[in-house]
């Protein structure tokens, strides 16, 4: 669905936007022909037998062809308009988006006057902008539908391996304390390999430090997780409740007042430093006699010497 504008300077041609690809636009084409002409005979066969059972054979066998025509037509609609609604889901936020806010301020026009309007917008654009926690979910929602039309960018320009050039079908995304992580199903001809060896890419395209491509399925190789990191988490203040168990009475520990350990070394440490100090005799009271030694019990054998 090729799509040329004229205008500019000097009313030259300023170019050509493709909505659609040609090749997969004849692609979806050939494949709802095939679509069609397997499940008219199929579901009309099956839907006759099934109706043949309670209806006459001629009246079954005409409802079964009427039923397969049907199925066989909404399907093969779906498969050849396939592109087209792939086009609509990347842009399904967007349009929600749009369409509310117009829907929002028609209705809002229709019930309040001016004033009341203007006062309508300052609330709902200034206080998340004044509160940070929600200023900041607004921009990490932005930004995971900027990395989604980027990602989308990146396997248009130089991650295409098929012959008809379809593009994967880039599902949600959702913020991280890094970036973004979006979840993709790989077409036939791409595999996770490919974007392995193109994340250098992927990460200038979209505008961050690094990209990670992992899988998202332990069953299913084509569904896939790609994180997008934008800066580094560990530069942050980290808390612990840790330091709500150190009593508050408790005075600082300079670094000076430490000892410093010596002798970390193996070679540096002496015989005398690791031998255990002898332990101390116990001495015996003088009213008490030592412990008289337990006799040997007496053998069965009188002469043992000879198995000795």
């Amino acid at each position: 669905m090729p799509k040329s504008s004229r205008g500019g300077f000097g009313g030259r041609r300023s170019g050509t936007v493709t909505v659609i690809e040609e090749p997969v636009r004849r692609s979806s084409v050939r494949t709802a022909k095939i679509v069609f002409y397997v499940l008219w005979p199929v579901v009309g066969l099956l839907s006759a037998t099934v109706l043949a059972s309670k209806w006459h054979p001629i009246l079954a066998l005409v409802a079964g062809i009427l039923i397969g025509l049907a199925v066989a037509f909404i399907v093969s609609a779906v498969v050849a308009v396939w592109p087209v609604l792939r086009v609509l889901w990347w842009w399904a936020p967007e349009i929600g988006l749009a369409f509310g806010l117009v829907t929002g301020w028609v209705d809002l026009a229709d019930h309040t006057t001016l004033p009341y309007r203007i006062g309508a917008i300052v609330l709902v654009v200034g206080v998340p902008a004044a509160i940070p926690p929600a200023r900041g979910w607004i921009i990490a929602a932005v930004w995971c539908l900027i990395t989604r039309h980027r990602i989308r960018v990146c396997f248009s320009e130089f991650i295409i391996t098929n012959r008809t050039g379809s593009l994967p079908l880039i599902f949600w995304a959702i913020p991280t304390p890094v970036g973004e992580r979006v979840w993709i199903w790989l077409r036939p001809g791409l595999a996770l390999a490919d974007l392995h060896n193109r994340l250098d890419l992927i990460a200038v395209a979209c505008w961050a430090d690094t990209a990670i491509a992992e899988t998202a399925s332990q069953s299913n190789s084509a569904f896939v997780r790609l994180d997008i990191k934008r800066r580094n988490a560990f530069t942050a203040p980290a808390t612990t409740p840790l330091l709500n168990l150190i009593n508050p009475g408790t005075p600082p520990r300079h670094q000076q007042d430490m000892p410093v350990p010596t002798a970390l070394d193996l070679p540096d440490v002496t015989t005398e430093q690791v031998t255990p100090p002898a332990k101390p005799a116990t001495p015996i009271r003088a009213d008490r006699k030592p412990p008289t030694p337990t006799p040997a019990p007496a053998s069965a054998d009188p002469d043992v010497s000879d198995w000795l």
